[in-house]
């Protein structure tokens, strides 16, 4: 069985509860199993890399130092910490001085950050590492005639890899392929790496759920039953904010929300219930009754 370390970071303890079970049900089903790390931290988000960006390095590189103990590859399930871990992996990496820095604030916990590991979003787990034929060959339960709209998000393809073309950064196909091999359709979504306004919704609300307004938009114009997502904040502002949609631009918007492994996990016959379907605001048991 592959093992990985898993970081699932502070929404997935109570707002993304689903994300989580899914993850875990859907990985034991594919025959991965996710360590959780020993005592991990909040990665910081977005926001306290402006507040005081030293102090949000050390916060991700403790998380990857207890990472490496383990010996294993870390997957993150929430593109932003995802985000944090790679760019702060690759900036200590670049910067000796700041990681010695980094390094000797985290020996009072007995850490060491030396850069040496292999950092994944779980899509991407998913997709590159377990594969959308291995995944299609344990189908029980497809999802025919589910048409489905792949939103990647703005974060999980910030990251550039060496191996990263201009378009697999600005047309990716993997998440495509992933609901093909569970069965269902993947819409063309040309909004789907767009930014969904992450805690923009915080300072300027009006031009947030302007942006959610658009991406649920081009998902009612190209017929897609539902959207599929990949991110806890990704899936608080598609879904907890359309009403806000709604009220602000006259609009009747009631486009279902689901993280993609609660998707997957349906198709591999898990139950819903231990998926976390069931909860959402804006209900997707009419779209998966039929």
């Amino acid at each position: 069985m592959k093992e990985y370390a898993y970081f699932p970071g502070c929404s997935l303890e109570k707002l993304a509860i689903g994300y989580h079970q899914s993850a875990l049900e859907t990985t034991k089903k594919l025959g991965v199993k996710l360590r959780e790390l020993d005592d991990w931290n909040c990665c910081g988000s977005t926001t306290y890399f402006h507040i005081d960006e030293l102090l949000a390095y050390t916060l991700t590189a403790r998380n990857l130092a207890i990472a490496e103990k383990t010996g294993l590859d870390v997957v993150a399930p929430c593109s932003a910490c995802f985000k944090n871990m790679f760019f702060t992996q690759s900036h200590l990496k670049k910067d000796p001085d700041l990681a010695e820095h980094i390094n000797f604030a985290l020996e009072e916990d007995g850490l060491q950050f030396s850069g040496d590991l292999r950092i994944q979003h779980l899509l991407e787990m998913f997709t590159q590492d377990i594969g959308a034929e291995e995944i299609k060959s344990k189908v029980t339960n497809p999802l025919e005639g589910v048409r489905i709209a792949p939103y990647y998000g703005c974060q999980i393809l910030r990251p550039r890899r060496d191996h990263d073309s201009a378009e697999s950064l600005e047309n990716p196909q993997y998440f495509e392929e992933l609901l093909t091999a569970i069965g269902a359709t993947p819409v063309d979504y040309p909004l789907k790496t767009r930014c969904c306004g992450g805690s923009l919704i915080i300072s300027s609300r009006v031009a947030a759920l302007s942006m959610v307004r658009n991406l649920l938009q081009s998902a009612v114009e190209r017929e897609a039953a539902l959207i599929a997502t990949a991110c806890p904040m990704c899936q608080v502002n598609l879904e907890c904010y359309q009403q806000a949609v709604n009220q602000e631009f006259g609009t009747n918007f009631e486009v279902p929300i689901l993280y993609f492994t609660q998707l997957v996990g349906l198709a591999l016959g898990i139950p819903e219930k231990k998926l976390g379907i069931g909860k959402e605001l804006v209900s997707a048991m009419p779209v998966l009754a039929r």
